[in-house]
């Protein structure tokens, strides 16, 4: 007779082993670390460098008080910059920050989609993307990377432990 459990429970463990030899290998973990970082890094210094036009972007969202708004335009891009280099270190808590991070993006994106706003992104500066297509755009951009941050956020753990062995 045969055991279908342990024929499936054989089949997961190879599925697992060949998801966590590919994209847990230590080279392409630290490809997609220095990539996120790269891009969190440009963005969040691309706003710092203009807080006036970032704020002036995110006034349009109508999402945060005027009073706070010159703290937010600052806060945000430097905790961006943060994340970056915390990726860039591979600091456990960096792929959590930028997790978080997204899912703000994504939350705001998706309010300015169905508020059919006619504004810029103001993910990488003031006058990024065209307007309203600008936030499609932007919003399927984050999601994808949601999707290339989350299994890392499991992973991370499994290419920190490959790496302690290889040395």
């Amino acid at each position: 007779m045969v055991d279908h459990k342990a024929i499936i429970s054989n089949k997961s463990l190879k599925i697992r082993g060949l998801f966590h030899r590919g994209l847990a290998h230590p080279r392409f973990y630290l490809l997609i670390r220095m990539a996120l970082a790269a891009l969190f890094i440009y963005g969040g210094v691309v706003k710092l460098f203009d807080p006036k036009a970032f704020a002036a972007t995110i006034s349009t969202y109508d999402l945060v008080p005027e009073a706070i708004l010159p703290m937010v335009a600052v806060g945000l891009p430097l905790i961006e910059t943060i994340a970056g280099l915390a990726l860039i270190f591979d600091r456990p808590w960096g792929l959590h920050l930028i997790t978080g991070l997204l899912a703000l993006f994504v939350f705001v994106l998706g309010y300015g989609i169905l508020g059919d706003l006619n504004v810029d992104c103001g993910c990488f500066g003031a006058d990024d993307l065209n307007k309203q297509a600008g936030l499609r755009k932007a919003f399927y951009r984050d999601l994808v990377l949601i999707g290339i941050v989350m299994p890392y956020l499991y992973l991370s753990r499994w290419v920190r432990e490959a790496e302690g062995r290889g040395r």
